[in-house]
């Protein structure tokens, strides 16, 4: 058995490294022949994904990366208002900022040491056949080539072209107008390490937006909303781009890292799974990264992947269960792509509907607290909950309230990850990450299966007579009160 995954980018790294810890033998498939060292692009990182690479040996980059506390918001020349990120009793830190090339850095360091995972770099995916196995074809500094797989896990991002027309895929929606031009640069601003900053209309970038984000080593991303005719290289070469940057941080010294420029989108496919190939991150779906949903999406991606794909392989599970990927991922995208167009209208009103209520919002978040939740500069990266998956057992005495309020998680139940809390034995999640396992209260009969014994309330809420059927990515499958019920439980779990 061998899974072929197609790109090496975060996810693709993620989705190997998952899959060869589930004991799947991994071809990763990366058309460049080393690593792009430079350059924040992602940076970002939501603290259920820093969970998912702790769990692969990289906590480092929690450590590494800054933590940072408070977001504040401005409108013009003045603060509307700023809150801090709640802690939600986690040991991982609710967001770090770190670059993409040093997450990739680390995840090669632990690629590296992996036996099961064959990297195969230089090699470009140009299509694939699925003639009762996976055909991936590919060209090469010497000449095409041809690798053969079970499954394919496609993480070829934005311009995998080739693997979603070889599926009959396509990214359909829409692209913004506006750019947006993205500086790293090295400076010394005191008091700002902790802050994220957004400001609206700002008078140095009169009608636009700019974000500030601050990164290890003094660096800080900043992230200008640009006329659709921006042009980076007349910026620099006539002395605007100098302008630009003073007129944010003053008369200081300062260096430029990296700077790019993007036009934002809001594409999905129409199927994430296409036979014996998972699209997965930005090859499956792109949103805005105001709410940094992009990379941390893709993660996720990957873990429900591997966890599936490991299961069918070792005959856990039948190949029917890969449609779950589907129905949980394509969800998950769609909301994304619902909270990033929301924040888009509001950034960049697109008739005149959207700007008076964007006028108006602003106007009144000046002097009245109710107006601050309708300021929106995105709602940031949270886990998608899967109370309406095929694989979720509903439970009528915890029904699923729809999407909190910004900034909240739910109560635990069905479909709902697993707090961050420590039991006997370490970590709640790291011992459901070995598998499916039952959490049971005192006097339960775990019938057989893996089972941790959890006190009755805590952070879970659980009652007596309970069992907590729980997925390998951590996720509640079922609360039965009925240990008669846990075979039908595990059996709709693993797409029985």
């Amino acid at each position: 058995m061998k899974v072929a995954v197609l790109g090496s980018g975060p996810v693709g790294r993620t989705a190997a490294l998952l899959l060869a810890r589930w004991g799947v033998p991994v071809v990763l498939v990366d058309e460049h022949e080393r690593r792009d060292p430079v350059g924040s692009k992602a940076i970002c990182h939501q603290r259920d994904t820093l969970d998912i690479w702790a769990s692969l040996g990289a906590g480092c980059l929690a450590e590494e990366g800054l933590t940072w506390t408070t977001a504040r918001t401005f409108h013009r020349d003045r603060e509307l208002f700023s809150y801090r990120l709640p802690d939600a009793g986690s040991a991982l830190p609710p967001f770090v900022n770190l670059s993409q090339a040093r997450v990739e850095e680390v995840l090669d360091e632990l690629i590296a040491r992996e036996p099961l995972i064959d990297v195969r770099r230089g090699h470009r995916v140009t299509g694939l056949t699925q003639p009762g196995c996976v055909e991936v074809h590919c060209e090469t500094g010497g000449g095409p080539r041809r690798i053969e797989a079970d499954y394919a896990i496609a993480c070829t991002g934005a311009r995998g072209d080739a693997v979603r027309r070889a599926v009959g895929e396509q990214l359909a929606g829409v692209s913004f107008a506006d750019l947006f031009l993205i500086c790293d640069i090295r400076a010394d601003l005191a008091g700002w390490a902790a802050e994220r900053r957004f400001h609206f209309d700002p008078p140095w970038n009169p009608g636009r937006q700019v974000l500030i984000h601050p990164c290890p080593g003094s660096h800080f991303r900043i992230d200008w909303q640009v006329p659709d005719a921006y042009d980076l290289t007349a910026e620099e070469t006539g002395g605007a781009l100098d302008r630009r940057i003073r007129a944010i941080i003053g008369d200081r010294p300062y260096e430029v890292v990296w700077r790019s420029v993007y036009r934002f989108h809001t594409r999905l496919v129409r199927r994430m799974r296409a036979g014996r190939v998972l699209l997965a991150g930005d090859c499956a779906h792109l949103v805005a990264p105001f709410g940094a949903r992009g990379l941390n999406s893709g993660v996720a991606d990957a873990e429900n992947a591997a966890w599936k794909v490991a299961c069918v392989l070792r005959g856990e599970a039948g190949d029917g269960l890969l449609d779950s990927y589907h129905a949980e991922r394509h969800a998950a995208a769609v909301e994304n792509a619902e909270v990033t167009t929301a924040t888009m209208d509001f950034l960049v009103p697109r008739d005149e509907q959207q700007r008076r209520h964007r006028t108006e919002v602003l106007a009144r978040a000046a002097h009245d607290p109710a107006a601050y939740p309708d300021v929106d500069s995105g709602r940031l990266a949270e886990p998608f909950w899967y109370p309406g998956s095929p694989l979720t057992t509903p439970d009528p005495r915890r029904p699923f309230g729809g999407r909190p309020p910004r900034g909240t998680l739910p109560p635990p139940g069905p479909g709902i990850l697993l707090p961050d809390v420590t039991v006997p034995g370490g970590r709640l999640r790291d011992l459901a990450r070995r598998g499916f396992v039952l959490l049971t209260t005192p006097g339960v009969d775990p019938a057989g299966m893996r089972s941790v014994e959890i006190p009755v309330g805590g952070a879970l809420g659980a009652r007596p007579g309970e069992a907590w059927l729980v997925r390998p990515d951590a996720y509640v499958a079922a609360v039965l009160q009925d240990p008669a019920e846990i075979g039908r439980a595990w059996a709709r779990a693993t797409g029985s």
